[in-house]
């Protein structure tokens, strides 16, 4: 009987967390909103004990904010926590592209070029959704092939901090081109092995989001903390 219901708390659990994790990020709930752990068990039919953990998952992401005899509220963007997650996710992955530099070869360089065709091809069907796949299969790519593939999750929780705020904006679906040429520049880098260039090319891939996190600031300022 424990080992059945430790499995049916920590299901319950997953599943809160997934369903809330999935309707922050998208938006769905936005920054501000209340979330009441009687309100939340009732609605998904369980007790409080697994919303409870669900809502510590989330507030250790940033994504709730829980505080003691306080009503739990969807944590708002902070441009300090914004900046350090691309701080950190830019040192990785400069990081990440010298380890790769180090042992690139052919073999690498096909597996990534199939990438890019399929990445291609995405973008000329304006298949969107196809695309933003497959520019998550790129990098994390260049993170195995290159030898770091456990730095993908530190990259990742960067990443999904930033892409919240990025959601706000009305463009994000605009950069498609851009990003599939910086996606070979960077492919260029590595095969030729001009680390500066590739290098160069991962900075000049993650400040595209400079004007777009300045522009969501100043127009929806009662988002931010």
């Amino acid at each position: 009987m424990n080992t059945l219901e430790g499995i049916r708390t920590r299901t319950s659990t997953d599943v809160v967390y997934e369903t809330l994790h999935d309707q922050i990020v998208s938006l769905e709930i936005l920054p501000g909103t209340k979330l009441s752990e009687t309100e939340v068990a009732k609605r998904f039919g369980i007790s409080r004990q697994p919303v409870r953990n669900a809502f510590t998952k989330l507030g250790n992401e940033d994504l709730l904010l829980i505080r003691p005899q306080k009503a739990t509220v969807v944590r708002g963007f902070s441009m300090e926590r914004i900046e350090l997650a691309r701080l950190v996710r830019r040192a990785v992955e400069l990081e990440v592209i010298y380890g790769a530099s180090q042992i690139w070869d052919a073999s690498r360089e096909d597996k990534l070029a199939e990438n890019l065709h399929l990445q291609e091809t995405a973008v000329k069907d304006g298949d969107l959704p196809a695309f933003h796949a497959l520019d998550y299969d790129f990098h994390k790519l260049i993170y195995v092939l290159g030898g770091n593939p456990m730095a993908f999750e530190v990259m990742l929780e960067c990443k999904q901090k930033v892409d919240r705020l990025c959601m706000l904006s009305l463009e994000q679906t605009s950069e498609a081109k851009s990003i599939l040429a910086d996606h070979y520049e960077i492919a260029e880098g590595l095969a030729s092995g001009s680390l500066e260039q590739a290098q160069n090319s991962v900075r000049k891939h993650l400040s595209r989001l400079d004007q777009t996190i300045e522009y969501i600031y100043k127009s929806h300022p009662d988002f931010f903390e």
